[in-house]
């Protein structure tokens, strides 16, 4: 079965701070979403990546992607994204046209995805049709309400991960039966609206996808401390 990634690096990315969008900046010398296409290479070759690119900094990532060395260009195809991250993915999956494939979409802002979480990914969607990776909540955990808040048991909460992976006959068949999809925030919860039940995998903590100042150099102290 044919494996394909959808690397979404659509978003505007100015919270973690710097000039251009985080998914562009410098990470350990590469671009950030450089570190996500390297990990699908690297756990399998054969994956098909797709990047869904913000459309106004297609020409940077052409730019970026030229001034690579020859060893670092990984072949992959980019498209333009939409107003929302669904409508990115949609967008994506149009370049993946065909319903007897494995999908994976993940957040080009988790650039410490490790091969072992991606192929752990792939064989629960194999089994399942839909998966995703979670990892424990470590922080205690409020719920807000009109009168403050209130402890809840973290136990009974996980953290969602990227990626989520699916049989592409599932997730299209999601895209196609959900009318409005804009205020979905990931593609499990589509998947459900959509009648597919979803399976949990375990993710990984080193994961992490960067958001605020400060979490760049994290990554990138992880990423050098393994090159």
């Amino acid at each position: 079965m044919e494996k394909y990634a959808v690397i979404v690096a659509g978003g505007s990315g100015l919270r973690a701070g710097g000039p251009l969008p985080k998914q562009f900046q410098e990470l350990a010398g590469r671009p950030m979403l450089w570190w996500a296409m390297d990990a699908f290479r690297r756990e399998d070759p054969e994956t098909r990546i797709i990047l869904v690119v913000n459309g106004d900094y297609i020409s940077l990532w052409n730019k970026l992607y030229g001034s690579l060395p020859e060893a670092d260009k990984i072949p992959c195809r980019v498209c333009r994204g939409g107003a929302s991250r669904p409508e990115s993915v949609a967008r994506g999956l149009q370049l993946v046209g065909q319903e007897a494939a494995l999908v994976a979409v993940h957040d080009a802002a988790r650039p410490l995805v490790s091969t072992e979480l991606i192929a752990r990914g792939w064989e629960a969607a194999m089994r399942s049709g839909a998966a995703v990776p979670v990892v424990a909540v470590a922080d205690s955990l409020r719920m807000l309400s009109d009168g403050g808040s209130a402890p809840v048991d973290r136990s009974r909460y996980v953290a969602v991960q990227t990626p989520q992976v699916f049989r592409s006959s599932v997730l299209l068949d999601a895209y196609r039966s959900v009318a409005d999809y804009s205020g979905f925030t990931d593609d499990a919860s589509l998947v459900e609206a959509a009648g597919h039940q979803v399976a949990l995998y375990d993710g990984d903590p080193v994961n992490m996808k960067i958001t605020h100042p400060g979490d760049a150099a994290l990554a990138a102290s992880r990423l050098e401390a393994t090159r």
